[in-house]
């Protein structure tokens, strides 16, 4: 029996993702130079300045690094003065994390027998 959700609840699931929108998501991910980044992000929003220095990067490469993950849908930012805050898009990996359980739960069944 599953579990039983408000209306309130079941309007803030976000909408599943389609294969495309995964590939692109995991795409992102591939780099272990953009896990570092959203590792770094994951304790909440910082300013670029921030995570060139606890990252080690040099501005160029990072602004390359958080452009690819933005234009993917995991990283939403923010100016303030001349500043640009970055946070992660939780929606986002709750899609891709849907979409992961969904893939887990059909490799389960087991194939159809051969004539």
């Amino acid at each position: 029996m599953g579990v039983m959700r408000s209306p309130l609840q079941l309007a803030r699931q976000p909408a599943p993702l389609q294969a495309e929108q995964a590939r692109q998501l995991l795409k992102a991910l591939a780099d272990p130079l953009r896990l570092r980044v959203l590792e770094a992000l994951g304790g909440g929003e910082r300013c670029v300045c921030d995570l060139t220095t606890e990252l080690g990067l040099g501005q160029s490469k990072l602004s390359f690094h958080l452009k690819v993950l933005k234009d993917s849908g995991l990283l939403e930012d923010r100016q303030q003065g001349r500043w640009m805050y970055y946070s992660l898009r939780v929606e986002a990996i709750e899609q891709l994390r849907g979409w992961l359980g969904d893939l887990g739960a059909q490799c389960t069944k087991p194939a159809a027998i051969c004539p």
